[in-house]
């Protein structure tokens, strides 16, 4: 078990060098090692004792896997966008049409690990908690076209299965390299609780219902296969550029998830009205913590250090606060577009969290 009282979620915002190297195409690997060693001493300045490399050399959060593997067919950061309902404070959420030809074209085949050289270069740079974070295998239903999937996959069960074994070899190369603590990303779950968005995954076939006990029972071989390794579970409402992708609290999928993942740290969004209130923490199991995702990704103001330290006391009437731990409430930059924060709103949240940690916790 990760005992550490304060985590970021994973992406921090890619500096500028970093963001023009990639747009000319040269010297892009030695910006990348730049921007992850400038990011592991951002983090440990602030008093970060689980450090991530903020997904630096990632277009997207989830995109280590078409760089990897081969067989999903053209894409480009869309590939990641179009089936995310992002809005603004006030406004719906509005889905995006499918670009065309999107989707797994052939059966997918590795071409190298997904994240393995990403841990072997922040494990060396720093002597903190390494965490490496990988996408939930049902995110990549997004993928899944039966036109121009079915030759290779005709279900998308079929098309599931693979991805959950490219995703078990991974984190059993993450554990033989010593990895001990990897993060599952999962912003599709509360879609599955809103009408306008199951709706989606239910025309690929199955209810929502069903959709979670897949999603639950793929992530489940995941964690499974590096017993040796502890799991955290990232639950959240998107941040792309500042803008939301679900709303509404977990009571709708608390029941289900809570109890059934296997994964020993939860990760949950509670920065606004938008993540409903502390009572579905009720239903977390006494074996697991809960990590309260209290701190604005998408806002720079900086939160009251008062405020964040009395709700930490409300959630601990529903999880004892031995179990509880804080972080931002979801990546600062789950791509490399820009968000609403700069670098020093970003250190200062980080600060932030790591002092809140340490007068509740101390």
């Amino acid at each position: 078990m990760i005992e550490a009282r304060a985590e970021t979620i994973g992406s921090l915002i890619r500096p500028d060098t970093l963001l023009e190297a990639r747009q000319r195409g040269t010297e892009v690997a030695a910006a990348e090692d730049r921007a992850v060693r400038d990011a592991i001493q951002m983090q440990e300045a602030a008093g970060m004792q689980i450090i991530t490399d903020g997904e630096m050399r990632r277009a997207s959060f989830q995109s280590q896997m078409t760089e990897a593997i081969s067989g999903f067919g053209a894409w480009d950061l869309d590939a990641f966008l179009w089936g995310d309902w992002f809005a603004d404070e006030g406004a719906p959420p509005e889905s995006r049409p499918r670009p065309a030809n999107l989707g797994v074209t052939a059966k997918l085949r590795a071409k190298r690990f997904l994240s393995a050289d990403e841990y072997i270069f922040l494990a060396a740079a720093t002597s903190k908690t390494p965490k490496i974070t990988l996408p939930s295998p049902t995110l990549f239903a997004n993928f899944y076209d039966p036109q121009i999937s079915g030759a290779a996959y005709p279900s998308l069960e079929a098309l599931i299965a693979d991805v959950v074994d490219i995703l078990i070899a991974e984190v059993r190369e993450l554990a033989r390299l010593g990895a001990r603590y990897i993060q599952i990303d999962a912003p599709h779950y509360p879609l599955l609780a809103q009408p306008a968005t199951a709706a989606f995954y239910e025309t690929l076939g199955w209810d929502a219902a069903q959709w979670l006990g897949l999603a639950i029972d793929a992530d489940n071989a995941v964690i499974d296969a590096a017993p040796e390794v502890c799991f955290a579970l990232h639950i959240c409402r998107g941040n792309q550029q500042g803008r939301w992708l679900a709303t509404g609290g977990y009571d709708e999928i608390a029941a289900h998830i809570f109890g059934r993942t296997h994964a020993t740290r939860l990760l949950l969004e509670y920065d606004d009205h938008r993540s409903g209130d502390f009572a579905p923490l009720a239903q977390v199991p006494a074996d697991k913590w809960v990590t309260l995702g209290l701190i604005s990704t998408k806002l720079a103001a900086l939160e009251e250090e008062d405020m964040l330290c009395r709700r930490i006391d409300e959630a601990a009437a529903y999880v004892p606060l031995e179990r509880l731990a804080i972080s931002p409430a979801c990546g600062f930059s789950p791509s490399v577009l820009a968000g609403g924060l700069n670098e020093t709103d970003q250190a200062a949240k980080l600060h932030l969290l790591a002092a809140v940690a340490d007068k509740v916790w101390r």
